[in-house]
């Protein structure tokens, strides 16, 4: 078989061919590919009934786990080798370029020959592809790693940004510098990227730096600390997790469940990707022995049943830390590595609300597991928001040119709790689809959001009120063109066709980016090297004011 096969990172291998004597059971379940040809996926029969199930039901439990597994193949939530390689010929040039531009800084920085020879910087992954739970349009969250003398603000946002901006695979490269972790962000070969920055306080930072290392994490700052929390959170939960490939299955699961049925996005006030990590790691760890059905059929129960807010704690075998219980969030999951804090979170009321029935609904249509005519499709039905509600908040967001268009929807998503806080003052509550939808019958380049609006003794029919308040509040801060913005009340009977159809599952997504400005026609500051006079650096915008459309619409 080996002849036949290929293996992913992941651990699935894919067939083109097989044998056609197959003397099951071993340590593969043989399953069909829509696109073609067979797929062979990990899968351990139990050598013995599982605790608690009689025979049918344990037989039952491996028929679901492995049309589970032919699921997820029919989704093709597991990448290709051709992307999965694409993917690592990514990383593997990031980490040439990063290394030279080590070298170059610290050369402009006039370190001595020794010292230039002997450090280095590197880059390290973590979000869903650091996990392995990725998808073939997903990003890559990839942290750059610099030695001491290496700045964010000159060498990292100047000197790395001309060097990327200068490759051929690099475009539509972005700086954020307002967020609460400063980033580039980029597309490397059309893959998006999302690069914060790390100072460690060493000359060389080894390619596999262990981040969980205190030696690492002396007297760096705050901002530092931050950008490596993703990376740390990461490493952690594949550290604590008993089985890595029954735990990247059941979140890629987790994470399809959660899209589908709207309840996926920390902007809008749902889950996001740590915070899913870290619950599907917590039934890991309570059922180290599980199936992939089993696992799913106790994520629900366990997080139905939940005693919010309670927080969730993933155990690690060291002493519980004495810090104060979290007490703000309503849905509070602590993050596995120390210094021990908890995950942000923007869940409101409503949001919560959502999410704990959603886990209820779960729970109560996998509970059975002798149930004959029991379909994985019921699971994963995309939410139905136009059977749900009868009105919608739209949302319309445009700007005049397409570059401008994914900072300013990425500025007012960051800004979406605050709304969806007004909306809960003024009707109680509200169900912020996170699906960005786009009107084609308007030319310029626009995002359009439908929240479905709850019925309730103090329905709003006019969005003005609500407008102004959320625009006081956009507008503070933001360094951009503002594009406009446009509140309104709809009838489910006024829904076009595609949201009607759509549900939630295969909508436009744009990152949250907040964009310093950076326009070609615009004056431009040429930056020497502090420490070679003579030496040019790069270019940087001024801070002028060019001519903006009106950000009220």
């Amino acid at each position: 078989m080996a002849g036949n096969a290929f293996r992913n990172q992941n651990g699935v291998v894919f067939v083109n061919h097989l044998p056609l004597s197959l003397p099951f059971p071993q340590p593969f379940a043989l399953i069909n590919h829509s696109g073609g040809g067979e797929v062979l996926v990990p899968y351990n029969p139990p050598l013995l009934t599982p605790l608690g199930f009689s025979v049918l039901e344990a037989q039952m439990d491996e028929h679901r786990s492995i049309s589970l597994l032919q699921f997820m193949v029919n989704e093709e939530l597991v990448p290709s080798p051709e992307e999965e390689e694409k993917r690592r010929n990514v990383i593997v040039k990031l980490k040439q370029i990063v290394l030279a531009w080590i070298k170059k800084v610290a050369w402009q920085h006039r370190l001595p020959k020794q010292q230039i020879a002997a450090t280095s910087g590197t880059i390290l992954t973590y979000g869903s592809y650091g996990l392995g739970v990725h998808g073939s349009d997903s990003d890559i969250d990839a942290l750059c790693v610099g030695p001491f003398f290496a700045t964010m603000a000159d060498d990292f946002f100047v000197v790395l940004r001309n060097m990327l901006k200068g490759r051929p695979e690099v475009s539509e490269i972005h700086c954020v510098k307002d967020a609460k972790v400063p980033l580039m962000r980029f597309k490397f070969d059309g893959i998006s990227i999302d690069l914060p920055f790390a100072q460690l306080k060493v000359l060389s930072v080894p390619e596999n730096v262990d981040v969980l290392n205190p030696f690492f994490l002396r007297d760096i700052d705050e901002t530092s600390l931050k950008s490596l929390s993703g990376v740390r959170a990461n490493k952690r939960i594949l550290q604590l997790v008993p089985n890595v490939e029954n735990f990247q299955s059941m979140l890629r699961c987790v994470k399809l469940w959660a899209k589908r049925r709207g309840v996926y996005g920390n902007l809008l006030g749902f889950l996001g990707g740590v915070h899913l990590a870290i619950l599907v790691a917590f039934v890991c760890q309570g059922n180290p022995n599980a199936s992939l059905n089993a696992l799913i059929m106790n994520f629900f129960k366990t997080f139905a049943l939940w005693h919010w807010p309670t927080p969730v704690i993933l155990l690690d075998g060291l002493p519980a830390p004495g810090d104060a219980m979290e007490t703000r969030s309503l849905m509070p999951i602590r993050l596995p590595c120390s210094p021990y804090e908890y995950c942000h979170s923007n869940i409101t009321r409503s949001t919560h609300y959502k999410i704990r029935t959603e886990f209820l609904q779960g729970y109560t249509r996998t509970r059975d597991l002798l149930k004959p005519d029991f379909d994985w499709g019921s699971i994963f039905e995309p939410y139905p928001y136009s059977k749900i509600h009868s009105r919608f908040l739209k949302i319309y967001l445009s700007a005049s040119e397409q570059d401008e268009l994914g900072d300013w929807v990425g500025w007012v998503k960051s800004r979406f709790r605050s709304l969806i806080v007004k909306l809960e003052e003024i009707q109680g509550t509200c169900d912020p689809n996170p699906t960005e939808y786009v009107d084609m019958d308007v030319t310029e380049p626009n995002v359009v959001f439908y929240w479905g609006l709850n019925p309730c003794k103090r329905s709003f029919t006019d969005a003005v009120s609500v407008k102004e308040d959320f625009m006081t509040n956009i507008n503070n801060g933001y360094q951009g063109c503002p594009g406009r913005m446009e509140l309104s009340i709809v009838l489910t009977s006024e829904l076009p066709k595609n949201v009607l159809a759509d549900g939630t599952g295969s909508g436009k997504h744009t990152k949250a980016c907040w964009k310093i400005l950076d326009y070609y026609n615009q004056q431009r500051i040429p930056i020497y090297s502090q420490h070679l006079p003579h030496y040019f650096v790069g270019y940087v915008a001024t801070n002028g004011e060019p001519e903006c459309p009106s950000a009220g619409g």
